[in-house]
């Protein structure tokens, strides 16, 4: 009895995707079935940056076509197609970033530019190309979490290109001022500077451009919502009651202006020792999965408080690039996964299927 694409289909339709939790047929992430004689060939496209995956899901792939009577040599193809997503409604997506994911916080000193440069760096171990706009204006900390010390060239007298180290594309005002000069800036000037660095920049097609924001729900963050056509926010917060009562009126904040919420990433969750090891949750525990309750959304995961990550991120080194096999940058992963499926799970952007109609009088 010979094998039918539908034959392929429901044995695969029990096969999951240990990222999506989805099965692999309902995702439609099964291509090009095809067949010769016995052996079958099929591609596997995934939404979302895998490269750490791919050999897994191969082989989930192929045990399940396997299985079927009849079938000799499987052949299985699995890639990434990273696609744009919808962003607020009146606002299209940049013609060269397919989706602007924002990392924000109601305080500072939570952690914020740290898990920014780690996210950005784990989806660019996973393949994507992936950019970071340093937004916080203020405290501008991109430049030296990255190890870079140099200013942007501009081609034309009228954009700049990119910075880049670790294959992470980066703009920051701290690569065009003084380390030690204060930004003694009025709202407008500082609103004005986001949009130039944002859209002025000369972005090399970018899958997810990460923006690292200032802490709170000031001009920048309502010019971002109005402005920017942002994908989703990602809140981090520390399980600390004073730290989770600011974050969640960053999260409301985001809710309102048509934001939709990633997920949260609790930081600095326990205290690990460097000398013995001993775990301590120093600022409380159970915090951020309790509003993410609250609130309905996503609990991406959370990270220990260690000398390590603070150590690295100075260096210009962050975890993922200076340990990328050690626990912490396993768990930056496991979080920077979770963004991009909740990313790939949203509606595609459909702006570029449609032409634009003209009215003309004669």
């Amino acid at each position: 009895m010979s094998i039918t694409e539908n034959d392929i289909k429901t044995a695969l339709s029990a096969v999951i995707d240990p990222n999506t939790g989805k099965d692999f047929v309902s995702s439609k992430s099964i291509k090009n079935i095809k067949f010769d004689g016995d052996h079958v060939s099929l591609d596997v496209e995934l939404g979302y940056p895998a490269a750490s995956q791919v050999g897994t899901i191969r082989e989930q792939v192929l045990a399940g076509v396997k299985a079927l009577p009849g079938v000799g040599n499987v052949t299985v193809k699995v890639y990434s197609k990273i696609l744009s997503h919808a962003v607020q409604r009146g606002l299209k997506v940049m013609p060269n970033v397919k989706n602007i994911i924002a990392v924000a916080s109601g305080k500072g000193g939570v952690g914020k530019s740290t898990t920014a440069v780690n996210l950005a760096l784990a989806l660019a171990a996973e393949g994507a190309s992936v950019g970071i706009l340093d937004a916080d204006i203020y405290g501008p900390s991109q430049p030296m979490m990255l190890g870079i010390n140099a200013r942007p060239e501009s081609r034309d007298g009228k954009t700049m290109e990119p910075l880049e180290n670790h294959g992470v594309q980066v703009s920051s005002i701290g690569f065009m001022i003084d380390p030690d000069e204060p930004m003694v800036w009025r709202g407008p000037m500082v609103t004005g500077a986001l949009q130039q660095l944002l859209e002025q920049t000369n972005w090399r097609d970018l899958d997810y451009l990460i923006v690292d924001m200032p802490p709170g729900t000031g001009d920048i963050q309502l010019t971002l919502s109005q402005k920017v056509p942002v994908t989703g926010a990602v809140i981090v917060t520390t399980p600390q009651d004073i730290a989770l009562l600011d974050a969640r009126k960053g999260l409301k904040m985001f809710e309102k202006v048509g934001i939709p919420i990633i997920g949260v990433v609790e930081n600095m969750s326990t205290h690990i020792c460097s000398n013995c090891g001993h775990h301590e949750s120093i600022f409380g525990e159970g915090g951020g999965e309790k509003m993410c309750r609250d609130f309905g959304v996503d609990f991406l995961g959370k990270l220990p408080l260690t000398l390590s990550i603070r150590e690295q991120t100075d260096s210009g080194r962050p975890t993922v690039v200076a340990d990328p096999e050690g626990p912490v940058a396993t768990i930056y992963k496991e979080i920077a996964r979770k963004v991009a499926v909740k990313v790939a799970e949203k509606a595609k952007d459909m702006s570029s299927k449609f032409p634009s109609i003209v009215v003309k009088n004669d």
